[in-house]
């Protein structure tokens, strides 16, 4: 594989969000002038990330300059196909959110980008200063992207928290690096592995120790329980677009980096932390549920029960010495499903609060079916999904990953996972008999084929057919392709370790 041909997307990415930093001082320009061309350049970046998608592979890029810190392998070519939809499905779901609102300007385009190319860095990074650094650069821009409403309070107040906490969190990361790096020398992910290999985990109390920060950090961004507390505020005082992006891309960036570290490379002492991320996921599991039923905004529901898919995850993550030729790829699979699931849901809530009001209850939605059937539609795809009921893609993610928990003798997080998976019926169920089972006076809205609605009907379209789909439209890959691809980029993994 051609180094540069792989590094492409990164190099776009970046290139394009210098050119719109500058471009944003521009007062002739606004956001009925960026969306588009910032979608442009996002489908230009999935072209050059198509063709690599399939194949197994794994290079350093150019280790001459870059120090062997950067890697190119079929795992990091998932990861960044995923990022950049994940981008381009925010951008296009919130095309008329991003026009209404004229606090949408240039820089917002340019954060964006910033964080995506932050999060493929992170995906590709080979050696554990660059990924902090690829991290922080995504969580830099992420913070402003909370406050960028500075008008708002609650956007204000949500800014602060998360930049406060957050920047506590990230320091995990760096003194674990430094513990890490005390006691092996390096930092690179490889000669970690080997040095781990080579020395009983008695004998290195520093490396154990700086793992265990850095999985302190990753519990925090992605919210597991005892590290949750930022969640809702930071979720709820933040704009439709940038929780969509970061609840669903920025998740599956941090899970990233933590397959990446855990499931090679530290993988001889997994066992160390298997029992602490039990103890976390069935907590996650349980808290986050009880703490989503307690809502009555549709939008804090999402935010709340995003905690408990981060402790579905977890399942997967504890049961990596079990069996983690079957946890790897479960937890691919299923950050897919939770990434179009939520993607979808949080679209249609941008798009009927594109003017100003986003705090819609569940009373707000009675009726939804008579004013917007196809919408409505839609939102009872996504919350089925969500819920994990047969035939959507949710019921899928959610079986891959009790089986690898069960496959490892977990019995008491598969216990609390399915509980939870009892409960999340209960609140997302709400909203669909909401949406079909209660009248309203509202007038029937015309249906309008726009960019937003043809994308949230497209991702409907896949949630289901990531469920049902089979190889009969070899072009759009089923439940059977997307394990193939998660197997082959967990796969590729095991091949840059040699």
């Amino acid at each position: 594989m051609n180094p540069l041909f792989s590094v492409m997307p990164l190099l776009i990415v970046i290139a394009s969000a210098v050119a719109t930093m500058l471009l944003s001082s521009s007062k002739r320009l606004t956001s009925a002038h960026f969306s588009p061309l910032i979608i442009a350049v996002l489908s230009v970046t999935l072209i050059f990330q198509l063709p690599m998608i399939g194949t197994v592979y794994s290079t350093l890029i150019y280790p001459d300059i870059f120090n062997r810190m950067i890697i190119a392998d079929s795992f990091s070519s998932l990861f960044t196909l995923l990022f950049t939809l994940g981008t381009l499905f925010t951008l296009a779901i919130s095309n008329r959110y991003l026009i209404a609102n004229p606090i949408f300007k240039g820089e917002f385009f340019a954060l964006i980008l910033f964080a995506l190319g932050g999060m493929i860095s992170l995906s590709m990074s080979y050696e554990l200063i660059s990924a902090f650094i690829a991290l922080e650069t995504t969580s830099l821009s992420i913070y402003v992207l909370i406050g960028l409403n500075r008008t708002d309070p609650q956007s204000s107040e949500a800014f602060f928290k998360y930049l406060l906490i957050g920047s506590f969190a990230g320091t995990f990361f760096l003194i674990g690096t430094f513990l890490i790096y005390l006691q092996t020398g390096t930092t690179h992910l490889h000669e970690i592995g080997a040095f781990i290999l080579t020395h009983p985990a008695e004998e290195i109390p520093l490396v154990v120790i700086g793992g265990a920060l850095i999985m302190a950090t990753i519990l925090f961004k992605i919210g597991a329980f005892m590290f949750h507390s930022w969640v809702m505020d930071v979720y709820d005082g933040a704009t439709m677009p940038v929780m969509m992006f970061m609840a669903s891309t920025f998740k599956i960036a941090i899970f990233s980096i933590a397959i990446r570290i855990y499931l090679v490379d530290l993988y001889p002492i997994v066992h160390l932390y298997e029992f602490p991320l039990q103890v976390t996921a069935i907590l996650t599991l349980l808290g986050g549920s009880f703490l989503t039923l307690a809502q009555t905004s549709v939008k804090r529901m999402l935010a709340a029960s995003s905690i408990v898919h981060s402790g579905y995850i977890l399942l997967a993550l504890a049961s990596f010495q079990g069996s983690y030729l079957l946890a790897g790829p479960s937890i691919i699979f299923y950050l897919i499903a939770y990434f179009l699931s939520l993607v979808g849901a949080l679209g249609i809530l941008s798009y009927i609060s594109y003017v100003g009001h986003e705090h819609y209850t569940f009373e707000d939605f009675k009726g939804f079916s008579d004013i917007h059937p196809l919408l409505a539609a839609c939102m009872t795809i996504f919350m089925l999904s969500l819920a994990g009921f047969p035939s959507t893609i949710g019921f899928l993610g959610k079986f891959y990953l009790f089986s690898s928990a069960l496959s490892s003798g977990h019995l008491a997080m598969t216990t609390a996972a399915l509980f939870a998976a009892f409960v999340s019926i209960y609140y997302y169920f709400r909203l669909i008999a909401m949406i079909y089972f209660y009248g309203t006076d509202r007038p029937k809205l015309k249906i309008e084929f726009t960019l937003t609605t043809a994308t949230i009907s497209l991702i409907a379209a896949l949630t289901i057919w990531g469920g049902i789909g089979t190889s009969l439209l070899g072009f759009i890959p089923g439940a059977d392709g997307i394990i193939v691809y998660a197997n082959q980029a967990i796969e590729s993994l095991t091949i840059s370790t040699r």
